[in-house]
């Protein structure tokens, strides 16, 4: 297992990646694949309280795990939203919870208190790889989303660190 900083050579990957789960609608809202242009910003925000990681195996990057912060505030310093993706060819072989295990313990290093997850009701995988790992349901925000003339809720998981 090497997982480290995403560095701007890791962007197509990560786009690569990111583009994999557009057509399920089970983990993101984006409706449209993403350019690696368009994703610049977004890499960059990246810092020491809200980093970017991948999961390689030898020199390719099957996976990554970014923290975003939480609404904004300072009183919500202590607590990062995180997303885990993981290329469809190396699902099922536990890096997911081993992505879910490091950024919490990475969350304890940079101080954080609060881990949340955003996540598609409908995305059973998801939601039982939180709950095996002890992140309860803090919420449920129904039908908020809208794809292909349907729509989708979104479960809130929660775990103070």
């Amino acid at each position: 297992m090497n997982i480290r900083y995403a560095q701007e050579s890791d962007l197509e990957a990560i786009v690569s990646i990111y583009n994999e789960t557009i057509a399920s609608r089970m983990v993101t809202a984006d409706t449209e694949p993403v350019s690696v242009e368009s994703r610049q910003a977004w890499f960059h925000s990246h810092s020491a309280s809200s980093p970017l990681f991948v999961y390689c195996s030898e020199n390719t990057v099957l996976g990554w795990l970014s923290y975003k912060d939480f609404y904004g505030r300072p009183a919500y310093q202590n607590c990062k939203e995180i997303s885990i993706y993981i290329t469809q060819s190396a699902r099922g072989q536990s890096l997911g919870k081993q992505l879910l295990k490091f950024a919490e313990d990475h969350g304890k290093k940079i101080g954080l208190k609060v881990l949340l997850g955003f996540v598609f009701s409908h995305n059973v995988p998801s939601i039982k790889l939180f709950e095996q790992q002890n992140y309860s349901v803090w919420g449920k925000l129904p039908q908020v989303a809208e794809m292909d003339d349907q729509t989708y809720s979104l479960t809130i998981l929660g775990k103070h660190l």
